[in-house]
């Protein structure tokens, strides 16, 4: 499970550019600061390895294995 707290982002792109299997992307959605949060599209390939929780300047991703975080 992989969750995003949009309100910590700052849509620097970091976490698509660093992971391995493409399970993120840039969404087109703006949020209330006006910038574009990544998106899960392939949460199913996602191997757990914590590239982009670890890349993330702004702490805004965590990872889980089958539980959503909350």
């Amino acid at each position: 499970m992989i969750e995003i707290n949009e309100e910590l982002c700052k849509g620097c792109g970091l976490c698509v550019a660093f992971c391995p299997k493409d399970v993120l992307k840039m969404s087109n959605k703006l949020t209330k600061k006006g910038i574009h949060p990544p998106e899960v599209i392939n949460e199913k390939d996602c191997t757990l390895c914590g590239n982009c929780m670890l890349y993330c300047p702004d702490l805004a991703i965590v990872i889980g294995k089958e539980e959503k975080i909350v």
